[in-house]
C-alpha cells in the first residue's frame, strides 16, 4: 500500500523475505517476521530495503526488534563544522552559511559527492517501485565516505509520492504556505476548494541543485564555472508541472553529470 499498484510486487515481497531471514537460514521465524512487520512500517526502512544495491544507501547490517543497524560513514554532513550551542546563537545565519562552505573538501572530491547526489536523485526518479519524493534537501542528511562516495544518511523524509498526496490532499488551506511536508515538499492551495493539490511543484533535481549551487561553485575550475553556474539555474528552475518535464529533467541531470565527471575524471584528487 506504501508504494501503490506497482508491477514489481512478487520481485518487492521476494526482497523484504530475504531481508527478514536475518540469520539466513531460509525461512523467516515468527520473531523476524515480527521485526521486519515493525521496521517496514518506517518508510526510510522500506526505501532501504529497496535500494540496498545502490551505491549511495547506506547498508543495512542487522537489525532486532524495530531498531536497524546501517554502514558507518566517515562523514555525515555534507559540509560544515560541529561548533558549541552557545556559539552557534551568537553567529549570523548568512555568515554561518559562508563559515560551512570552508569546511570542504577540495573541489573534485566535492564533484564526485555531488555526481553522487544526482545519481541518488535518479535512482528514485520513477524507478520500479514508483517514484519518491525528497521533502528535506538539507546538507546535514547527505554524508560521504572516505572515498568520498555519497551516502544518503536520513532517509526518513523520503517518501512514495503516493503517500505524499495522500497527506496532503485533504489538508486544509488558506495559503500556499499551508500545503508543505516537510521543509521542502510544496503543493499548491486550491482557494476555490480551501484544500491542498496534491502534485508537488519542485522536482527532487531541483532542490539538489539548490543545495549543490554554492557547493559546487565556490572553488569551481575558471573554465567550466560559467557553465555550470548555468547548469545549476536551470536545474532550480525546472517545475513539475512544465511542459515535457521529464525530458528536461532528464537532458539537465545528464549535462551536468558530464560537465563534472569530464572535469575529474583525470584527477587524483577524486
Amino acid at each position: 500500500a506504501k508504494l501503490g499498484e506497482q508491477g514489481n510486487l512478487s520481485e518487492l515481497v521476494n526482497l523484504i523475505l530475504s531481508f527478514a531471514d536475518g540469520n539466513k537460514d531460509g525461512r523467516v521465524s515468527l520473531p523476524e517476521a515480527k521485526s521486519a512487520w515493525a521496521l517496514l512500517q518506517l518508510d526510510e526502512f522500506l526505501l532501504m530495503v529497496i535500494m540496498q544495491d545502490k551505491e549511495h544507501t547506506p547498508k543495512l547490517m542487522g537489525f532486532c526488534g524495530d531498531l536497524y543497524v546501517t554502514e558507518r560513514v566517515e562523514y555525515t554532513s555534507l559540509y560544515g563544522i560541529n561548533l558549541p550551542w552557545i556559539i552557534e546563537l551568537l553567529i549570523p545565519s548568512g555568515f554561518r552559511r559562508s563559515m560551512d562552505q570552508w569546511f570542504t573538501p577540495s573541489w573534485p572530491r566535492k564533484a564526485k559527492i555531488a555526481i553522487g547526489l544526482l545519481e541518488f536523485v535518479e535512482d528514485i526518479f520513477h524507478g520500479p517501485y514508483g517514484n519518491f519524493l525528497m521533502c528535506d534537501t538539507n546538507a546535514k542528511n547527505l554524508g560521504y565516505n572516505d572515498k568520498y562516495d555519497l551516502k544518503m544518511m536520513d532517509m526518513r523524509k523520503i517518501v512514495p509520492e503516493i503517500n505524499l498526496k495522500e497527506i496532503i490532499k485533504d489538508r486544509q488551506c488558506e495559503s500556499d504556505l499551508d500545503c508543505i511536508y516537510g521543509t521542502d515538499c510544496r503543493t499548491l492551495c486550491d482557494q476555490s476548494k480551501m484544500r491542498c493539490t496534491t502534485e508537488v511543484i519542485q522536482p527532487n533535481l531541483a532542490k539538489a541543485c539548490q543545495l549543490l549551487k554554492d557547493y559546487l561553485l565556490r572553488g569551481a575550475p575558471s573554465d567550466i564555472h560559467e557553465e555550470l553556474e548555468k547548469q545549476l539555474y536551470l536545474c532550480i528552475a525546472l517545475k513539475v508541472t512544465a511542459n515535457q518535464m521529464e525530458m528536461e529533467h532528464s537532458l539537465i541531470l545528464n549535462n551536468l553529470k558530464t560537465l563534472l565527471w569530464k572535469k575529474i575524471s583525470h584527477t587524483n584528487d577524486s
